[in-house]
């Protein structure tokens, strides 16, 4: 009996104890602490349950307290004990931790919840997959273990390329593009001018990167034009193109009156440096100009007589950037044309020859005097000449009018004062004497001279003058009286002409009577 009672009293007073001890069973998750050994890993001796050996344990915890984040950092929390929250030895079942997702105010944790992130269950954030933890991992449900860094949730499209930079300094949580919080002239590259309306794909290009898609916005070089633009003077103008041109339009140069076109391929010399830059640069400067011909930017005012396999031939052989006119085209390179000038045509201007109907020509079939001359003579001499019309069997350059012809090669040779007349006498007839005759010409003397004796030897002569006068002067030298039908004997030997071949006035002129048709003595004498 005695055994039972202390037995018993055994129980009872185990029972008391353990009371005083551990006032009720823990939670499921805090069930390996159970046991009197274990109380002082919660417990302070005789004073309550302290914060730091919770989160001794609870090291999450304390790591989002010490960073001043997350839920339990908050006002709401902040100088609370654990216990008044999360208590303990309720049984098995007690819910440690009374959790209302839907009711709770996530900004509390200090990750706001906005835009798209407000439209967003729960568990589509809090997933195992974003918890980088492996403690927390292995909780079957917990909020905890989220960084707030986008790349927690989300993939780096720029992968690491802003690695020192927010992704909400550009981004909103409206919509990732566009970047509506992203202002450019905040970066080290302002947008100016032209460069604001170029589309963002221009300069940041897309490609791939460790097989993904990829745009590059982080690490391009703009300390010069040249790293995104080509440099059409390639290095010529050095690398600062702002010294000519401007944001607001590559066309657009300033500083022209101080630009140094000697810097270029084409420097400006002679007339060239007073021409207005746009008379060349029709369609601004970024169109490229040619320059290697003159015709390039001139009109070929030969029109292509100086052309070889269909491109012009130097200008400056000729002509030089001073003038255009008069040309540098000397004799001495004349002379080695097919054509040398000589004699005459050293006084003649260029023009004279070259202009023709305010057209010029330098390339001629032929060098022929006609090409340039009027044949006054046209085809009248054609049998005198030699090689088609030469002039030169007549005439020279030094002097027009010097004509060395051999009259003798003709059917009239000239004899006396012939050899002293003009050519022209003979030769020019018609009004103002614009009538020129060589052929065909008649050799009687009454072609030319008049005949003063009216016919009267027409019938015996045929008008040949040649049988009483020669060619020195018109004397009847050759006249010999005794071969007529009255030879003259005796007295009339010395009677003088007039006495028997008298003057009369014949058809308003006067006419000496050498036909006398009655010899007899009577005629005379009386």
């Amino acid at each position: 009996m005695r055994l039972i009672y202390v037995c018993f009293l055994f129980v009872l007073l185990n029972s008391e104890i353990s009371a005083q001890i551990s006032p009720g069973k823990l939670s499921k998750a805090h069930a390996e602490l159970e046991g009197m050994s274990n109380c002082t890993k919660c417990h302070v001796l005789r004073k309550k349950v302290e914060n730091k050996l919770c989160l001794n344990c609870h090291t999450e915890i304390n790591s989002l307290i010490q960073k001043k984040m997350g839920f339990h950092s908050s006002a709401d929390v902040k100088g609370k004990n654990c216990f008044s929250c999360h208590g303990e030895h309720f049984g098995r079942e007690f819910k440690i931790i009374n959790f209302n997702s839907e009711k709770f105010n996530h900004s509390k944790t200090k990750f706001k919840l906005s835009g798209k992130h407000a439209e967003l269950k729960c568990n589509e954030c809090h997933q195992k997959k974003f918890i980088k933890s492996v403690k927390l991992k292995k909780r079957s449900k917990t909020y905890l273990g989220l960084k707030t860094k986008c790349t927690s949730c989300h993939e780096d499209f720029h992968q690491g390329t802003f690695e020192k930079q927010k992704c909400t300094s550009c981004h909103n949580t409206v919509k990732w593009r566009p970047a509506e919080l992203f202002e450019h002239n905040k970066t080290k590259f302002k947008l100016k001018g032209a460069h604001k309306n170029v589309k963002c794909e221009k300069c940041h290009t897309k490609s791939k990167l460790n097989g993904k898609d990829f745009q590059k916005f982080a690490g391009i070089k703009f300390n010069k034009c040249t790293n995104c633009h080509r440099d059409f003077h390639k290095g010529r103008f050095g690398s600062n193109c702002l010294k000519c041109h401007s944001t607001v339009s590559f066309k657009r140069v300033k500083n022209l009156n101080n630009f140094n076109h000697s810097k270029t391929r084409f420097p400006l010399k002679g007339e060239h440096k007073f021409v207005e830059c746009s008379q060349c640069h029709t369609s601004g400067f970024k169109k490229k100009l040619k320059f290697k011909l003159c015709t390039d930017c001139h009109d070929d005012q030969h029109s292509g007589q100086f052309t070889k396999n269909g491109i012009v031939t130097d200008c400056a052989q000729c002509h030089i950037v001073q003038g255009f006119s008069p040309s540098t085209f000397s004799i001495e390179d004349h002379n080695k044309t097919n054509f040398g000038l000589v004699g005459s045509h050293l006084a003649i201007p260029c023009s004279s020859c070259h202009l023709k109907n305010d057209n010029y020509t330098f390339k001629f079939k032929n060098n022929n005097c006609e090409t340039c001359h009027n044949n006054i003579h046209g085809k009248a001499i054609e049998k005198f000449t030699l090689n088609n019309n030469l002039c030169v069997t007549c005439h020279n350059v030094m002097t027009w009018s010097d004509v060395k012809f051999d009259h003798d090669k003709t059917e009239f040779s000239l004899f006396g004062k012939h050899k002293t007349v003009e050519c022209s006498k003979c030769h020019f007839k018609g009004k103002n004497e614009n009538e020129k005759k060589f052929l065909n010409i008649s050799s009687k003397c009454t072609n030319c001279h008049e005949d003063f004796h009216n016919g009267q030897f027409k019938k015996d002569y045929s008008n040949d003058c040649s049988k009483c006068h020669g060619f020195d002067n018109w004397e009847p030298e050759k006249f010999d009286h005794s071969k007529t039908k009255f030879k003259l004997t005796g007295a009339h030997a010395g009677v003088a002409c007039e006495k028997c071949h008298t003057t009369k006035i014949v058809k308003g002129k006067k006419q000496i009577k050498f036909k006398l048709e009655d010899i007899s003595c009577e005629t005379c004498h009386k």
